[in-house]
């Protein structure tokens, strides 16, 4: 078979989506609209740039290159070794399942427990007990993953959202807000950084293997086919995606405009669930929150055992589905407050050094693939990027921080753009010089 039939292609796609859309997705649209208020959709088509296409793009450069790791190796061996485990370790034991687990307790629960009756602490381990052996028990047959998410999960999200849309048409909060910060200055450029907080590029990195064994369990065996299967379910995905941030976006737009301001997405939404559904919708609002997470959170779990596996094959896959469930739990019990203090400048190191890798392998043809290019170009932004995240992390390397400093966008955390075009260029011309004198010493007889 060559290519999936409707159904299961329609089935992929919303489990990609659902791989995708985790709390932080739900949360980060409506707080940009509330912010943005009049500036919103200028905001948001900069929004979906980083955490739309270059997710989908990421999806189809893996299953193109045969994975994560081939792609990496582009670059070089050893680069490939480092970045490939730190992809997986920030986007899943040590960052982005923790995260996951965390966040929709932090969110939906904890502003609700009754006072005195629980402690947040015993109340946040028995959250994440349930929520992580929910997730441990789907994340053991991999292969039901499709008819799991597809067919149940994802549809229950999807339908939990649109309900909350169509009400707040039919119980209006009223007008946009007025545009506040930097989204007064540059929406699009602002937009464009706040795509970075799905980490949903990198996710993207590492979903492309689940993406590529859903199709090849649905028969579709040679490579070119499951290669072109995975583009059509990223596509619908990336679709889908934009249709749901879309409504969350003028969700939180309006309710910038009737509330004022908040301290975080959550309670943008906590906001427009209390208007339109009263205090009921405070535990609709923890169910599309609990969904949201657990559907990342499985996808993270099942795309990194099947990584670590092949690098100790001593240990099965149940094996590590087992210690990343049970290390994600312990650490989502560190509390969400601490995560996300290490987040911002990891995902501000890796995640221009994952948009240039992806936009490399989708122009690999233009440059016949040459490693001096992408060597080059990973080298020139990857100094920018950690230089930068290392600073807002407190460690400062000065002179360089001064220096950087004055390329073009740096104030607005899009530094490394510059050097990575250079990179690039100096790249291909040392490609071209190089067999421009390779051919005239061939054609001199030498």
């Amino acid at each position: 078979m060559n290519n999936l039939s409707k159904k299961n292609l329609g089935l992929i796609s919303l489990m990609l989506f659902s791989l995708f859309f985790g709390a932080g997705n739900l949360i980060f649209p409506p707080f940009l609209a509330q912010s943005a208020g009049s500036a919103t959709w200028v905001a948001m088509a900069g929004f979906f740039i980083t955490a739309v296409g270059f997710p989908v793009l990421g999806v189809i450069a893996v299953a193109k290159s045969g994975g994560l790791k081939a792609l990496a190796n582009r670059v070089n061996p050893i680069f490939a070794s480092i970045f490939t485990v730190l992809i997986y370790l920030s986007i899943g034991p040590c960052l982005g399942i923790p995260r996951a687990g965390s966040l929709p307790f932090e969110m939906a629960v904890a502003p609700f427990l009754p006072e005195g009756m629980i402690s947040v602490t015993l109340a946040r381990l028995i959250y994440t007990l349930i929520f992580f052996s929910l997730a441990y028990w789907i994340c053991l047959t991999p292969s039901k993953l499709v008819d799991r998410m597809g067919k149940f999960l994802t549809p229950t999200l999807l339908t939990l959202i649109s309900c909350v849309f169509l009400a707040s048409v039919l119980k209006p909060l009223g007008g946009y807000g007025v545009a506040s910060g930097e989204y007064v200055i540059s929406p699009l450029v602002k937009g464009f950084l706040d795509g970075y907080l799905t980490m949903d590029t990198i996710a993207a990195l590492n979903f492309g293997i689940v993406i590529s064994l859903a199709i090849k369990s649905k028969g579709v065996k040679e490579e070119k086919y499951v290669v072109s299967n995975s583009i059509k379910a990223g596509l619908i995905a990336g679709g889908l995606l934009i249709i749901i941030y879309s409504m969350l976006a003028h969700l939180g737009a309006t309710s910038g405009g009737k509330f004022g301001a908040t301290e975080n997405g959550a309670q943008t939404l906590t906001n427009v669930m209390t208007y339109i559904f009263g205090q009921p919708g405070v535990i609709l609002l923890a169910a599309i929150f609990t969904v949201a997470c657990l559907t990342t959170c499985v996808g993270l779990i099942t795309s990194c055992s099947e990584y670590f596996r092949t690098l100790n094959s001593k240990v099965s896959y149940k094996a590590w589905v087992r210690i990343l469930s049970v290390s994600s739990m312990v650490l989502a019990n560190m509390g969400l407050t601490k995560i996300l203090s290490v987040s911002v400048p990891v995902l501000n190191a890796i995640y221009p050094i994952a948009i240039m890798l992806i936009v490399l392998a989708m122009t690999n043809n233009l440059f016949g693939g040459s490693s001096v290019v992408y060597s080059f170009t990973i080298l020139f932004t990857s100094v920018v990027s950690i230089v930068d995240a290392l600073n807002q992390a407190g460690i400062s390397i000065s002179f360089m921080v001064n220096a950087f400093s004055k390329l073009p966008l740096y104030s607005q955390g899009l530094g490394w753009i510059v050097p990575a075009i250079l990179g690039a260029c100096i790249g291909i011309s040392y490609k071209f010089i190089k067999e421009h004198f390779t051919k005239k010493l061939v054609t001199e007889g030498f």
